[in-house]
Order: C-alpha cells, then sequence, then structure tokens
C-alpha cells in the first residue's frame, strides 16, 4: 500500500510503499477514504524540538481519517465488512483508575496512532475495535475525516455550559475556528475571536464570530471589556499556544470565568497567578483530546441534526500524492484545514 512516513530523524515526509498492517483478533482493518493533516502532522514533518522527544521513526502520520471497513478481527462484534467509520485515535490502557472512573481521556498509558504506532496517511490502518465510531451517512466524506480535531473543540468548548454567555476564542486555526461554530451553536450570546491573521480573522467571522479582534492592533482585553459592560468574558478558549496569547486569556476572562487551554507553549510561560488567576477566582481547565467517548456523541448529533456547519474550515481539499502541496499550504498559514482524498 502507499503511505506517507517519517523515515528518519530528520526533517521531511515521504510517499512510500508499506506492507498493509496485519490486524488481531481484536482489531478492525480501515481502507482509508479521506484523512486530514493536522498541526501535529506539521511538527513531526518539520522535526522540531517536540517531535525529537516524543516521536520515534520510522512511522506512518495520521490521525485524523474517515474510511470503509475492510477486515475485522475474529472476536470483533457490532462491526461489519463495509461500514463507514472513523477513530477514536487515542489509544487506552482500559484498566487504571482513569479508564474505570470515565476519565480515559487522561490516561497515563495513552498511545496515538500516527505518532505512537502507524497511523492513517496510507490506504490501510488497524484499530483496536473499541476506538471505533460509525459514521452516519448524513455527514459529508471531508467532514467525517476531521472529527478529531473538531472533538478537542467540542471538548474545549463545552466542557460547561455556554448558553447565554460571552465566550472568547484565543487563536483561530482549525481548531479555533471549530470552536468559534460550536459555541455559536451551543447558544452563545457573543462570540469574540481573537486572531493576528487576516484571513484567518474571515474565517472566524463566516464561523458565525460577533467580534474579530486583531491582537496587534490596540489593548484586546479593553475591548472584550468594553463589549462586555466591563465584566471580561465568561469563558475564554485559549487555542494558540502563544505565551502572549495564555497571558492574555486570563486577563480578558471575568472574576470567577472560566479559561479552558488547549494551545501547546512550545516553552514554559510565565504568567501573574496572584493577580490574573487566584484573585480572580478562575476555573482553569486543560484540554486532553477528546472525552470518550461523550464528545463523539455530541458531534454526531450537532452534525446530523444540522445545528453545525464546519464546512467552511476545510479550505483545501487535494489527492493523497499531493500531500506536500497541503502541508506547504499549512505552513505558508494559506490553509485552514486540508483533508487528502485516498479514492
Amino acid at each position: 500500500m502507499k503511505a506517507i512516513r517519517k523515515p528518519g530523524a530528520v526533517p521531511g515526509l515521504v510517499l512510500c510503499d508499506a506492507p498493509v498492517p496485519e490486524i488481531r483478533s481484536g482489531d478492525v482493518l480501515i481502507k482509508v477514504r479521506r484523512a486530514g493533516i493536522c498541526g501535529t502532522d506539521l511538527h513531526i514533518q518539520q522535526w522540531d524540538q517536540w517531535s525529537q522527544h516524543r516521536v520515534t521513526p520510522p512511522v506512518t502520520l495520521g490521525h485524523e481519517f474517515m474510511g470503509e471497513v475492510a477486515e475485522i478481527g475474529r472476536l470483533v462484534q457490532n462491526i461489519e465488512v463495509g461500514d463507514r467509520v472513523s477513530a477514536e485515535g487515542h489509544l487506552v490502557c482500559g484498566h487504571c483508575e482513569y479508564c474505570g472512573t470515565g476519565h480515559a481521556h487522561v490516561c497515563r498509558e495513552t498511545r496515538i496512532i500516527g505518532i505512537d504506532r502507524d497511523g492513517a496517511f496510507a490506504e490501510y490502518v488497524s484499530i483496536p475495535a473499541a476506538n471505533i465510531i460509525h459514521i452516519p451517512d448524513s455527514i459529508d466524506d471531508d467532514l467525517a475525516a476531521v472529527l478529531d480535531p473538531l472533538g478537542n473543540a467540542f471538548h474545549t468548548v463545552l466542557h460547561t455550559d455556554v448558553a447565554g454567555r460571552v465566550v472568547a476564542v484565543v487563536g483561530c486555526g482549525p481548531i479555533g475556528l471549530f470552536a468559534i461554530g460550536i459555541a455559536r451553536a451551543a447558544g452563545a450570546s457573543r462570540v469574540i475571536a481573537v486572531e493576528p491573521h487576516e484571513g484567518r480573522r474571515a474565517l472566524a467571522a463566516s464561523m458565525g464570530a460577533h467580534d474579530c479582534l486583531d491582537p496587534l492592533e490596540g489593548d484586546v482585553e479593553a475591548r472584550i471589556a468594553d463589549l462586555t459592560h466591563g465584566y471580561g468574558a465568561h469563558v475564554v478558549c485559549e487555542m494558540s499556544g502563544h505565551p502572549d496569547g495564555v497571558r492574555s486569556a486570563f486577563r480578558m476572562c471575568r472574576n470567577g470565568g472560566h479559561v479552558r487551554l488547549l494551545g501547546l507553549p512550545k516553552d514554559a510561560v510565565e504568567v501573574n497567578l496572584a493577580r490574573d488567576v487566584i484573585f480572580k477566582g478562575l476555573n482553569v481547565y486543560g484540554v486532553v483530546g477528546r472525552l470518550m467517548y461523550r464528545t463523539w456523541i455530541e458531534m454526531r448529533d450537532f452534525l446530523v441534526e444540522g445545528r453545525l456547519d464546519i464546512d467552511p474550515v476545510i479550505t483545501h481539499r487535494l489527492p493523497f500524492d499531493r500531500f506536500q502541496d497541503g502541508f506547504d499550504a499549512m505552513n505558508s498559514g494559506e490553509a485552514a484545514k486540508v483533508v487528502l482524498a485516498l479514492d
């Protein structure tokens, strides 16, 4: 089969021949039809400091995908050949205290497809049956391929109720853009996007942001205060990982509000905890992946019921063998979400 692999500990990726994965008794073999390029894949392609300490080549990349079941292991139930599916890309142990108490998303034994084992940038991928997610026919292939990052946004936004509240989204990459649409669909009274890139601000507006602010032009925190009668946002979703974005997220949040941290800083971030967190009584939540499997049910229902349109975020659709064009578009900032087609 064809696969996009990280062949060694150097920058770059290659499209090459690889063996079709063998499946065990509890696994499912999926013929991949669509795969999305994630920011994590960019880090691995560039072979930056994070990926050098996290990834052991050779490995096939890719954890955002959808496809069709090609084969099932002998112990697999409720999954049939031909089923249209995606999968939760975090593989957990299933028997620790976290997994047993509804907190599998923070299992200490988590392994991730496309990082710790071969992933979905290939014609076929092997997935444990417990991780398989069936896709309703009403959800388009391209949209089904990006449920993984969409789930990050759902987990971030819906950690607490946002109906009737002011939600600020700091950083409008693909997951931030998804978050804007989710907040609007969940009944937020006002959604404020904070993003320096003009094209991303335009996409934020198309996803439903009421206000799109450039942090490089003026005092964003003061402007948000003006928009909220001097109080600040009820909920701030920090999606950029930029140190300035993280610090600003705490300052733009109202006393007693909620800050959700999804963006990953490259280095330590200095924050005035006393002034900006403790004395404001903030609720701070670190977002890891998706809640297994509540988040997947929420996504399915929002999309099937037509409450959320994420199509504007998919800016590039390319054939599999043009993957480098997709990576280039993301590296340049031209693309939001890129989906590769394998059929």
